[in-house]
């Protein structure tokens, strides 16, 4: 079986802007590429599993929310190879308009597709994101470890986090370092 790292999108590996729906908008954080490629060169998977409740609230189409995906890929494929992302999941429902769903963190259905889908043990996966229900999700779904990040809305999330048991990082690549100490014998 495969295992991966998942990660949030808004404030993990790209500028956190309220419903980003615009490509052009769409700015990717300082060393996700590297952090990205070592993931890789770890053995992992590199899985984006993001909550878009904009599209439920009408803000947007989904198509828009894949717009601003190619837009991400695109900018990691200039970089190399190596610092793409494998696959991208969406939760694009909101509770309060398109009723309850098993995909919207903290519930961890857009883990346990990716986990159906790509064959991933998640007992040796991780989680990374930048709110207490990314970390959620990760714990949720059963991952070994979910990490904060401290960009985004990181830092006014970083009490609970410490209180909760999850460690934190400045940035995705610190994130990754960390985690990578706990899966080495994975």
């Amino acid at each position: 079986m495969k295992k991966a790292f998942f990660l949030d999108r808004d404030g993990v590996i790209n500028e956190e802007v309220s419903y980003l729906h615009e490509p052009d908008k769409t700015v990717l954080l300082p060393k996700v590429a590297e952090a990205v490629k070592l993931i890789h060169s770890l053995g992992f998977l590199a899985i984006v599993v993001t909550n878009q409740s904009g599209v439920a609230r009408g803000y947007y189409p989904e198509s828009d929310v894949h717009l601003v995906h190619l837009r991400l890929q695109s900018i990691l494929l200039k970089n190399s190879p190596e610092s793409v992302i494998d696959a991208w999941y969406c939760c694009c429902h909101h509770p309060e308009i398109s009723g309850e769903c098993s995909c919207r963190k903290p519930h961890p259905g857009m883990l346990l597709q990716a986990a159906e889908d790509f064959d991933i043990d998640l007992s040796r996966s991780f989680m990374i994101g930048d709110r207490m229900s990314d970390l959620n999700a990760g714990k949720n779904a059963g991952c070994l470890q979910s990490c904060l990040v401290l960009s985004g809305y990181g830092r006014n999330e970083l009490s609970k986090a410490e209180t909760a048991g999850f460690p934190a990082a400045q940035d995705l690549l610190g994130a990754v370092k960390i985690l990578a100490k706990h899966g080495k014998n994975l």
